[in-house]
């Protein structure tokens, strides 16, 4: 028998809701063209002409990139960092060498300011090569101490920590508890004031790069006091620190070389000057800087989506069955076929969302998260299609295969480090549950207080009236458009017609409006418990961005004589797999088993299944389900190994 897990912090779901809104940025300043499809306005103008960077910086972040291409083919030994589960220092020296630490930092502060398109370019570059050490350069520039402090920071802090981050030092991002996950209102480390400190006492569970680090951002509660406002905040701290103790280093199914543990605080001080932003800001903090830093894991799917795309093609190019080359059989072929126009796709996203971030003239909060849960999945997908297309050599280790004398393939790696992009920075499911609150936000402006049961009958009233206003004058909005003319987007046609799949969107964008408003009237208040319903919403909403940027990006190609020709096809292509999916997904918003799904995990939940569990072995080991994680001293040895150190 497990032990029950104690110490848990009970929060109600309104709680819990309540903290999670409350970080929330709530206001529109800039226009958003994601926002803007999911209320059933295709605003191509947005994204359209393709924004370019500037001459200096593409100039600057080519001749980066190609320092960086040299540095991982020549010091970079994937195989290696496989074997040994750990970057070797000489390794993390020479990326420091090279100013890898500091890409996004300025100049001023010692860094390389290179653009967000140049940085996402350089992690699928290192995240080719051994995703773990992409790994190591995101955690540390994009969640970490520099882009938070870029953000949020004094003067006095940027002097005092961005020149380290950007030569020196690692750092490291630490929320997630071993009780808490993407529910922050249990967070239970604190943060309590004593004179011109704060005293920490927590645990931190899942810290990426924390068993390396040299800073830490971390998130804790504050207690409300005289003078003190209280609630989560965020504090940059020495890694080193008397009180602070790594007690374990985490092992995982993929990325190997990944330097992510546990990490115990024990009446650490920190000075009041190191917190980030105002008491209770935290999650503000956290969730804003994840708006540009959540690229970063889109940009290395992106990578792993090129090579997937190399090694098929070489592989089933080579591989001859029955009569003819591998990739020339049907089934093989949709798989490849799937590979490429997927690959040109999450790039398209991936270039459109940074040139944005980069340009700042968009909302990109919703792109930003669209891109990360798109590029996850997708990924995800390409590196199972690949493992199959390789067969049993696709399940086979590159070690092995190397030591019976053929090409060392990776491929089962790739499927293994691929897959926590799916869990990391905001689950599959916790990414549907975000991106429709903000997809639905117009939405709950006008009519919010209608389905909140704590508003008062005047209140909904009054919210009624301007319900009222706002439909009367949206819905006629949503019948009819430019989708329905044929000489729409006539700009997009050469040789292969792309204008019919931005007819589609510009159609489709309105009927998904549709299906929003209609879900809203059905269940109103319960719209919140409908996932499945929300998550289709979603995934829809993700298509036609996806299919956006590979349009506009085809275009862009076109007119720079880049390849336009080959676009044109890969977009076409995409385009109408995407398309089939999105039927699939809007069959299914009406036509599911949501509610028969609910029936039996109550049952399972129940016991009343207990019988088909019968006629096996568990060989899990016993133990809690969840760590305790009591605040006091640690009673494990250090296992912080800085490097270098």
């Amino acid at each position: 028998m497990s032990a029950p897990t104690e110490n848990r912090s009970t929060v109600t779901e309104r709680e819990a809701r309540q903290v999670a809104e409350a970080a929330r940025e709530r206001d529109w300043h800039k226009p958003s063209f994601a926002k803007e499809l999911f209320l059933g306005r295709f605003r191509l103008d947005l994204v359209h002409p393709h924004p370019m960077p500037g001459e200096e910086s593409v100039r600057r972040g080519e001749e980066f990139l190609a320092k960086l291409r040299a540095f991982c083919e020549a010091e970079i030994d994937s195989a290696r960092i496989e074997r040994e589960a750990r970057i070797p220092d000489e390794v993390v020296a020479g990326l420091k060498e090279l100013g890898a630490l500091g890409m996004k930092i300025d100049p001023k502060y010692g860094g390389l300011g290179l653009s967000q398109l140049y940085y996402n370019k350089a992690l699928a570059l290192v995240g080719s090569v051994s995703p773990a050490v992409g790994a190591l350069l995101s955690a540390h520039q994009s969640i970490g101490v520099p882009q938070p402090l870029k953000m949020f920071g004094t003067e006095e802090q940027k002097d005092a920590f961005l020149p380290r981050c950007a030569r020196t030092d690692i750092s490291a991002f630490l929320l997630t508890e071993p009780d808490v996950g993407s529910d922050p209102a249990r967070l239970a480390t604190t943060a309590v004031p004593d004179g011109d400190e704060y005293v920490l006492d927590g645990v931190k569970l899942w810290t990426t790069n924390g068993v390396v680090a040299d800073l830490l951002v971390v998130m804790a509660r504050v207690p409300k006091s005289e003078g003190h406002k209280g609630g989560i905040t965020a504090f940059v701290v020495e890694a080193g620190s008397e009180g602070i103790t790594v007690e374990h280093r985490n092992a995982f199914m993929g990325l190997r070389g990944i330097e992510n543990g546990v990490t115990r605080f024990h009446r650490v001080r920190v000075p009041a000057g190191h917190r980030i932003g105002p008491e209770g800001a935290g999650l503000k903090i956290a969730l804003t800087t994840l708006n540009t830093g959540r690229l970063s894991l889109p940009a290395m799917c992106a990578g792993a989506g090129k090579w997937c795309l190399k090694i098929a093609r070489e592989w089933s190019a080579e591989r001859e069955q029955w009569g003819k080359p591998l990739a020339l059989h049907e089934a093989v072929g949709a798989k490849i076929s799937f590979i490429a126009a997927t690959t040109f796709a999450l790039e398209a996203v991936l270039d459109l969302s940074s040139q944005m971030a980069d340009e700042d003239r968009n909302d990109i909060r919703i792109e930003a998260a669209l891109a990360k849960l798109y590029g996850s999945e997708m990924a995800w997908r390409m590196a199972d299609e690949l493992v199959q297309i390789r067969g049993g050599r696709g399940y086979e280790t590159a070690e092995s295969l190397k030591a019976r004398g053929e090409r060392a393939v990776p491929a089962e790696q790739m499927l293994r480090d691929l897959r926590i992009n799916r869990i990391f920075e905001g689950s599959t499911e916790i990414m549907h549950l975000l991106i429709a609150r903000e997809a639905v936000d117009a939405h709950l402006a006008v009519a919010g207080d209608l389905i909140d049961p704590a508003k008062s009958l005047p209140e909904k009233a009054k919210a009624g009236a301007q319900a009222g206003v706002f439909y009367a004058k949206w819905l006629p909005k949503l019948v009819a458009g430019p989708g329905q003319l044929p000489s729409s987007y006539g700009e997009f046609r050469h040789g292969v017609d792309l204008s019919t799949h931005l007819r589609y969107i510009e159609r489709t964008s309105r009927r998904l409006a549709r299906a929003t408003f209609y879900g809203m009237s059905r269940w109103q208040g319960r719209m919140e418990t409908k996932q499945g319903f929300l998550g289709r919403i979603v995934d829809i909403g993700a298509e036609l961005f996806a299919m956006s940027a590979a349009c506009v990006r085809a275009e862009r190609l076109r007119t720079r004589d880049e390849h336009g020709r080959e676009a044109y096809q890969l977009a076409d292509a995409f385009c109408r797999q995407a398309r089939v999916r999105i039927e699939e997904l809007f069959g299914r918003l009406w036509t599911n088993t949501d509610d028969l799904d609910r029936k039996v995990v109550k049952g399972v939940l129940g016991g009343a299944y207990t019988w088909l569990e019968e006629g096996i072995v568990d060989p899990s080991q016993d133990g809690p389900w969840i760590a305790d994680a009591t605040p006091g001293p640690s009673a494990h040895e250090n296992a912080r190994r800085p490097y270098g150190g």
